[in-house]
């Protein structure tokens, strides 16, 4: 991935691209299940389609982590360069290693800035080379520094994973990385996660990050009645 103006420009070209197919179908967010999060404030929720979140586990690149018969999966949609993503990254790892029965799938949703599309394209190619255990580490890394991430600095994380540059920049271009990138905004726009960090949980969607105890007493309820709080 040559890192120009000209593929920045697209790279944002695309990301609106994939965020405005959606539109028409967003879901309306409010207080469909009274719920309210760490700082005790009410907690925007929604009830979802399941014709549409039923889609989400065939999305391309979803970077899992977690067993794939776990009895719960929480996706998280994000952005490289969303300030509250970091405490949500710090906040999913340790809900995630602290609940055998948790799975997490990590969707791709840049649409704050090319940038955050750039480094989006090199974790696509990440998973795609190495898979969703090295694409895990790599959003841990990114997310658990400081700083504004961008197209180069996500190309030097891959680059300690062991994957040559050139490699990842041919892949990051590639075809196949920008249809799943398409495919993961698009998702994002239909059920309206217009805000960065979004999640879907069961059949509720959520807006904003509502904190690690907060997420963790929606995770219980939703095992013991598919709702947000029983």
């Amino acid at each position: 991935m040559v890192l120009t103006r000209r593929n920045l420009i697209a790279a944002a070209a695309g990301a609106s691209v994939g965020a405005g197919l959606g539109r028409a179908a967003a879901q309306s967010y409010g207080q469909r299940v009274a719920v309210t999060g760490d700082d005790g404030r009410p907690v925007a929720n929604s009830i979802l389609p399941g014709e549409i979140t039923g889609q989400i586990p065939a999305l391309r690149g979803v970077t899992y982590a977690g067993p794939r018969e776990a009895q719960t999966t929480l996706y998280e949609f994000f952005d490289f360069n969303c300030p509250y993503c970091r405490k949500a990254a710090a906040d999913v790892v340790a809900l995630h290693e602290s609940d055998p029965d948790l799975r997490v799938g990590l969707v791709n949703n840049p649409i704050l800035s090319p940038q955050s599309a750039q480094a989006a394209k090199v974790m696509l190619a990440v998973q795609r080379k190495l898979g969703s255990a090295a694409a895990w580490t790599f959003y841990r890394t990114l997310l658990g520094k400081p700083g504004r991430i961008d197209g180069p600095g996500a190309l030097t994380a891959a680059a300690a994973l062991g994957i040559p540059q050139a490699e990842v920049e041919e892949i990051a271009d590639s075809e196949e990385v920008r249809q799943a990138l398409k495919s993961q905004m698009r998702m994002a726009a239909d059920l309206g996660l217009y805000a960065t960090p979004s999640y879907v949980l069961g059949n509720s969607g959520i807006l904003g990050h509502p904190g690690a105890n907060a997420m963790a007493k929606m995770i219980a309820s939703t095992r013991r009645c598919d709702r947000l709080a029983c």
